[in-house]
Formats: structure tokens, C-alpha cells, sequence
């Protein structure tokens, strides 16, 4: 078993487009996410872009991101 990014998401993230989100603060401290095929979500730090990205399906992000603004996580 392997730990590494399979080829195909790897240059997915490379060549997709990251946005920050408009609730960015100045010092730049934030995430950058992009949508990505088969209903999946990329995740990264906007501060090291080359940096390992997460992948999540994109209802997981959903509900990470309803528990994040309810203060539950």
C-alpha cells in the first residue's frame, strides 16, 4: 500500500483554480478550496500552496463546514 497521491488527482490539483474565501483576513491566514471531478472538494493552505491538499467528497465538506459554523467541531 501506498501513501502517495494517485497521478491523476495530484495534476488535478495542480492545474485546477483555488479561491480563498471572501471572509479572508488581511495577514493572509486562511484556506483555499476547489472544486474538484466526481463531487469532491480540495483543501489547502493558501499560505504554502505546494503543501499537501486534502480531498474531500464534496457532502463530507458540506457537513464539515455546517459543524464548523455551529461550533460543534
Amino acid at each position: 500500500m501506498t501513501d502517495s497521491i494517485p497521478v491523476s488527482v495530484e495534476a488535478e490539483l495542480s492545474a485546477t483554480v483555488w479561491r480563498k474565501s471572501s471572509r479572508s483576513n488581511a495577514s493572509g491566514d486562511c484556506v483555499e478550496i476547489a472544486r474538484l471531478s466526481d463531487s469532491r472538494v480540495g483543501v489547502r493552505d493558501s499560505k504554502n500552496p505546494g503543501a499537501p491538499a486534502l480531498v474531500f467528497e464534496a457532502t463530507v465538506f458540506a457537513t464539515l463546514l455546517e459543524a464548523l459554523k455551529a461550533e460543534v467541531l
